[in-house]
């Protein structure tokens, strides 16, 4: 029974609901924020069935979402990190041998600490070093998540971890910056790892940008990583440049490739370099968690949510993801959200019926993400507290 039949029923009768939040960045997991959820749900409904399917869009927690999904394993990695030191980051084994590589756990933004974020000097080799310990465990397909980079060099780190060259005139090594770009004239892809070539790639991103332009990775995202207004200017002309670049070794026009702006370029990367297929990191974790079929099988209501719900959340993130599916069998979503960011009612109308803010009252953040983990159970109780009240009609 979908949501649209609960007028039939009363408010004693067991409650169904499906709980498939993305991870509170900084704070909680999504499977975590899935447990929080239940907790809260039980707290008002103890006797109701509760599906726990925690999602993803590519960025952090969607090599977590995967595993629990797919009959997976984590396996540990240790990679170079965002500013060259060493990292200890995790892939993911699915239980058909396809690899999840995740970008945030190798060049994710909490990685780099704030007096040190600058997207020049940041570099994506430890996602190389991710795909090039998938190869190793035989993998044939290798999904990589596109989203919470600190970066904004195109994937030129990821692609020299795999083997390309970066070159100057006189045939001599660049070290792969984007903020050394305009001093390489040459992509050499000979040493691209070969194993590469009887693998499927797919980069999950988060979001539909374009590499370039006012909607793409540097003007809009690098700001959030530490860049200047001026910095982000030169950014985006150096990865015009990239682009260019990529076409003339590898015959990849990347430029306007919806998705390639993902985690500062490196979406334009996994394309250009690797020759691996863009598509929605959402959409790919929700059909892995297999999403339609436990809302074919009937729920109440839908609770998703992240850390912030905002104008970005339309453009392929998860909870814009969720929305989108649950209405198509007519079961109301609300998001469940530590803050309401600038334009959030854009979700309204577009599969989210409302937007629950969880923060009881004034405090710092420092303080949010120290109890997240209740503070998300105690909100979504309060939540269904009222939504029991308003559907009783008591």
């Amino acid at each position: 029974m979908s949501g649209r039949g609960w007028t039939a029923r009363s408010a004693g009768s067991l409650m169904r609901f499906i709980v498939a939040p993305d991870s509170f960045k900084g704070s909680l997991g999504a499977v975590q924020a899935a447990g929080a959820m239940e907790r809260g749900i039980r707290a008002v409904f103890p006797a109701a069935e509760v599906r726990k399917v925690p999602v993803a869009d590519g960025g952090e927690g969607t090599v977590a979402a995967l595993v629990a999904s797919a009959d997976g394993r984590l396996v540990d990695c240790p990679v170079r990190g965002p500013l060259g030191r060493p990292v200890k980051a995790l892939f993911g084994l699915l239980g058909d041998g396809t690899g999840v590589v995740e970008a945030a756990a190798a060049c994710g933004l909490p990685l780099v600490p704030s007096a040190e974020r600058n997207p020049e000097r940041t570099t994506s080799y430890g996602v190389g070093e991710l795909v090039r310990a998938a190869l190793d465990h035989g993998c044939r397909k290798v999904i990589i998540g596109l989203g919470g980079s600190s970066t904004n060099d195109g994937g030129m780190g990821m692609a020299a971890a795999l083997g390309v060259r970066f070159t100057d005139r006189g045939g001599n090594n660049v070290e792969p910056l984007i903020a050394n770009l305009d001093r390489v004239v040459a992509l050499d892809l000979a040493g691209l790892d070969p194993r590469l070539s009887g693998v499927e790639v797919l980069g999950a991103c988060d979001v539909s940008s374009p590499l370039c332009g006012p909607g793409g990775a540097s003007l809009v995202f690098a700001p959030q990583k530490g860049a200047t207004p001026e910095s982000a200017a030169r950014l985006d002309r150096l990865l015009g440049r990239l682009a260019v670049l990529i076409r003339e070794a590898a015959g990849r026009d990347v430029a306007a490739l919806p998705g390639a702006g993902a985690a500062g370029g490196l979406g334009a990367g996994v394309s250009g370099f690797l020759g691996g297929r863009l598509v929605s990191g959402s959409e790919l974790v929700l059909k892995t968690s297999r999403l339609a079929e436990h809302l074919a099988a009937g729920a109440d209501l839908v609770l998703t949510g992240e850390g912030e719900i905002n104008a970005q959340t339309v453009l392929g993130k998860a909870p814009g993801a969720v929305g989108r599916l649950a209405a198509e069998y007519g079961i109301p979503v609300v998001a469940v959200v530590g803050a309401k960011g600038p334009g959030y009612r854009e979700v309204y109308g577009r599969g989210i019926g409302a937007v629950y803010c969880i923060v009881p009252r004034p405090m710092s953040l420092a303080e949010a993400l120290s109890d997240a983990c209740g503070i998300l159970e105690e909100g979504v109780a309060e939540l269904l507290r009222v939504w029991r009240l308003g559907r009783s009609g008591r």
